[in-house]
């Protein structure tokens, strides 16, 4: 029961930092992709758009490289002592970071593009600065988008399994989450508890849904 608990609380502390990350890294992304209309954009879009096609095993495996002694990457750490990232809780909150991209700056660019180009002619009118413009026009009317954005990253990093199992390595307390332990119950043919906890996880995709589901249709009748 304590191993659970501790899962339970990776899963739910990963999914947090991982979805605040998240909002942070995606807005900027997002009102990028959103106000351009060039070739360099279809590349940007198809490098964030790559968690979604990749398998979490060939995800997991370059994050595992690139996140280990022998990387370049990790060379910038070494003179603070630390010479890998891997196995610990702050990889998995990179490799969820990445593969929980798309589903943040989805949400956040479709928002941006559904504004249009009038609230900003508007604001222009009105002298306002192109950082007055973002903060008091674009993000408020963008809200549907970033509330969207969190339900699904937060829910798409309690769901993952591959990704933290090829960088995190499942240990108890540290960087075992619930889609693991369920792996493990399975493997130790613990089949009642198993299905408690996967059943608990597919009630709360099915909250997430109808979340997202009554957000839309509420907002839609807000803007009839």
């Amino acid at each position: 029961m304590t191993e659970l608990w501790g899962a339970i609380h990776v899963t739910v502390s990963l999914a947090a930092v991982t979805t605040l990350c998240l909002l942070v890294i995606a807005t900027p992304i997002g009102w990028w992709l959103s106000r351009r209309r060039n070739f360099i954009k279809d590349v940007i879009t198809a490098i964030v758009a790559l968690p979604i096609v990749l398998p979490p095993t060939v995800l997991g495996f370059y994050l595992l490289v690139a996140m280990g002694p022998k990387s370049p990457l990790m060379d910038l750490l070494h003179p603070f002592g630390i010479r890998t990232l891997n196995f610990s809780f702050a990889g998995l909150v990179i490799g969820s970071i990445v593969y929980s991209l798309p589903f943040a700056v989805q949400p956040i660019r479709n928002a941006f593009e559904a504004l249009g180009q009038r609230p900003f002619d508007v604001a222009a009118t009105l002298r306002a600065t192109p950082f007055d413009t973002f903060f008091s026009v674009a993000l408020p009317m963008a809200r549907k988008g970033f509330l969207t954005a969190a339900l699904l990253v937060f829910a798409h990093t309690v769901g993952e399994f591959g990704v933290v199992l090829m960088i995190g390595g499942a240990i108890p307390g540290k960087t075992e989450v619930v889609s693991i332990r369920i792996w493990q119950m399975v493997e130790q043919l613990d089949w009642p508890n198993a299905h408690r906890l996967a059943g608990g996880l597919m009630v709360f995709a099915f909250i997430v849904l109808l979340l997202l589901l009554l957000i839309d249709r509420r907002w839609s009748q807000r803007h009839d």
